[in-house]
């Protein structure tokens, strides 16, 4: 009985110091654990350290550097009066076609778009440019807006000259000599340009491919059966092949024998 009991207490103090074993092991291995995680915390703060520094010497050596690159661009200096003479823009009297009158606002448009020219210049200049009867229009419809406590500004004069110099009826009537524009008895040349100013009136965007079939359905008979199998879906080059086909045309008909007449 005694003997089991030594063995018993035996076998648990082997158990006991195996346990204390393992534990001891364990806490070697949770030791060696936190040795390295200090480690890499001493390293990483060592990097950051680095880095911080390598920022700092940069800095340092873009203050000091001489600076290289372009100059810097001069101010831009205000487009004036004498700026706009220079582009040689015409006087409007009023007593002009309403072909005329437009163009003469488009003649305006194009030089402030190219110069980027502020509307309240753009006001001003065309103002300038207004003589005779159209100077006096444009005083009586300022004063006429400044009652109304309505803007005197470029929109509103636009819109005035406009409606003064070339009225919707107008350009209504335009859009419909687009729409029954033929060649007729004017030569390739003479349609073109015709084409291609009635086609600014047109009020529907006007696609490529559509402006060459338009033009081309136009054409007179015999040049248009020679253009229309070729398919061509560029305006100009359209233009310049019916012109070729019309030349071709007349020194074909030049070399044929006359005719002679019945007595």
């Amino acid at each position: 009985m005694v003997a089991a009991m030594t063995q018993q207490s035996a076998a648990m103090m082997q158990q006991h110091e195996a346990s204390m074993q393992r534990q001891a092991a364990s806490f070697e291995q949770q030791q060696a654990v936190m040795q390295q995680m200090e480690a890499a915390r001493i390293a990483a703060e060592d990097a950051h350290r680095q880095h911080m520094e390598a920022l700092r010497q940069l800095e340092e050596n873009r203050a000091t550097a001489p600076v290289f690159g372009p100059e810097p661009r001069p101010t831009v200096r205000e487009w004036s009066l004498e700026d706009f003479l220079k582009h040689h823009p015409t006087k409007f009297d009023g007593k002009t076609s309403p072909d005329a009158a437009d163009q003469w606002l488009k003649d305006l448009e194009r030089i402030y778009d190219a110069k980027m020219c502020p509307a309240e210049n753009m006001l001003a200049f065309s103002v300038y440019m207004l003589t005779g009867e159209a100077e006096h229009w444009w005083s009586s419809t300022r004063s006429i807006l400044e009652e109304r406590d309505e803007p005197v500004s470029w929109e509103a004069f636009r819109e005035r000259f406009l409606s003064e110099y070339f009225p919707d009826s107008i350009r209504y009537a335009k859009e419909v000599e687009f729409l029954q524009l033929t060649q007729g008895g004017k030569t390739v040349t003479e349609y073109a340009e015709r084409f291609k100013h009635l086609s600014r009136f047109y009020t529907l965007p006007l696609d490529e491919e559509w402006r060459c079939r338009k033009f081309e359905n136009r054409l007179r008979g015999d040049i248009r059966l020679m253009v229309a199998p070729l398919s061509i879906k560029d305006f100009t080059a359209l233009v310049e092949k019916a012109r070729v086909m019309e030349k071709m045309k007349r020194e074909v008909e030049g070399q044929r024998p006359q005719q002679p007449q019945p007595p």
